[in-house]
């Protein structure tokens, strides 16, 4: 059962900023999704911080109390599916536990493992994005009224975008272990259906399949691994509208 004391002098939502008075934490390794959840979840008041893996979350959530947890469920130490299960049965119970992921099929696995929504990449706008987490909110903590709908872009910083680039580069590497080649394709695949990036995303599925098949997968790897350098360099402002 949450805790609604916590809530007595938190400040009231409103109209404008639906999440005022709630404190978010976001469990993201994607620099460029953790950027636009931040802007996403900042424009609409709430206070924030992320975590970019299952060991730094848990360092977070010894000391830190918040009302929402936001988890991607491809995480570089595991699944995040592990962390919804502990969350989930958390004494006092958290308001909202979202899942989040690239794959819309693990919804009904995030739901099982005791989430209280599923938001699939890409997010959507910035008010679809607010009220995926509002309407998990219990009543009496949910702002009352009509809200206008943000007609405004979130821009993540196309360093982050960059990064998340690099690090796919990073890890395709040749004689990488399957662990670590499973979690690049996930976090590749992801990537491209956030930022619209059809030829990163196919090229990661074809890597995959031939990984599957016990190919020869040297040449799918070298294609993969020179999409994310270019883009590197090519990287620039994905626009979020809301």
């Amino acid at each position: 059962m949450t805790d609604l004391s916590e809530y007595q002098f938190a400040p009231k939502p409103t109209a404008d900023r639906p999440l005022l008075g709630q404190t978010i934490l976001v469990v993201e390794d994607s620099r460029h999704a953790g950027e636009a959840m931040r802007l996403m979840c900042m424009k609409g008041g709430a206070r924030i911080r992320r975590a970019d893996c299952l060991k730094s979350a848990s360092r977070h959530l010894v000391s830190y109390r918040p009302t929402v947890v936001i988890v991607d469920l491809g995480l570089p130490d595991g699944s995040g599916l592990g962390l919804i299960r502990q969350l989930a049965t958390t004494t006092p119970r958290l308001a909202v536990i979202l899942a989040v992921s690239g794959d819309p099929g693990l919804e009904q696995s995030a739901m099982d493992a005791g989430a209280d929504g599923f938001v699939a990449k890409p997010f959507g706008t910035v008010a679809a994005f607010h009220a995926a987490i509002l309407h998990l909110l219990p009543p009496e903590i949910r702002p009352n009224g009509p809200r206008p709908v943000m007609n405004t872009e979130v821009h993540p910083d196309q360093s982050a975008l960059r990064g998340d680039f690099a690090l796919i580069s990073h890890l395709l590497d040749p004689d990488a272990d399957e662990a670590t080649l499973g979690y690049a394709l996930g976090f590749a695949r992801s990537l491209g259906r956030l930022v619209g990036d059809t030829e990163l995303a196919d090229a990661a599925n074809q890597l995959e399949r031939t990984l599957e098949n016990r190919g020869a997968y040297r040449s799918d790897l070298s294609h993969l691994a020179a999409i994310a350098q270019n883009r590197v360099g090519a990287a620039g402002k994905v626009a979020i509208r809301g």
